[in-house]
């Protein structure tokens, strides 16, 4: 069973970083793409960056130059540094993998359970 474990949520103050990460678990060959996402209070999910196996990356324009995401692929863990944080970035954040191979097959998507980010002004 393929599990994802955010870490290195909490609260900081605007214009403070934090580093996620999020540590996929579960007999893993390989893992095609990684993302984050989060959900702020009384908004919708949206993605926010995402990694390919390639190491392209993707960001949202809301993160574009403040955060960046990267990864180890021999510890398949992803991470997300936040910097230059703002009270807009307060969400809970998620990750997710894409066409993860397994000794068992593949698992088109997983996603963990969440880490709350608070960002006070």
């Amino acid at each position: 069973q393929v599990q994802l474990v955010e870490s290195g949520g909490g609260l900081a103050q605007a214009g403070g970083s934090l580093r996620l990460s999020c540590a996929a678990s579960g007999s893993i060959v390989s893992i095609i793409g990684m993302r984050w996402h989060r959900q702020g209070p009384g908004k919708q999910r949206e993605m926010v960056a995402g990694i390919t196996s390639g190491d392209t990356t993707i960001y949202s324009d809301s993160v574009k130059g403040r955060f960046t995401i990267s990864r180890d692929g021999a510890k398949n863990t992803v991470y997300l540094q936040m910097n230059s944080l703002k009270s807009e970035d307060t969400a809970v954040y998620y990750c997710s993998g894409e066409g993860v191979y397994t000794g068992r097959g593949v698992v088109d998507e997983v996603w963990g359970q969440g880490t709350l980010v608070t960002v006070s002004s």
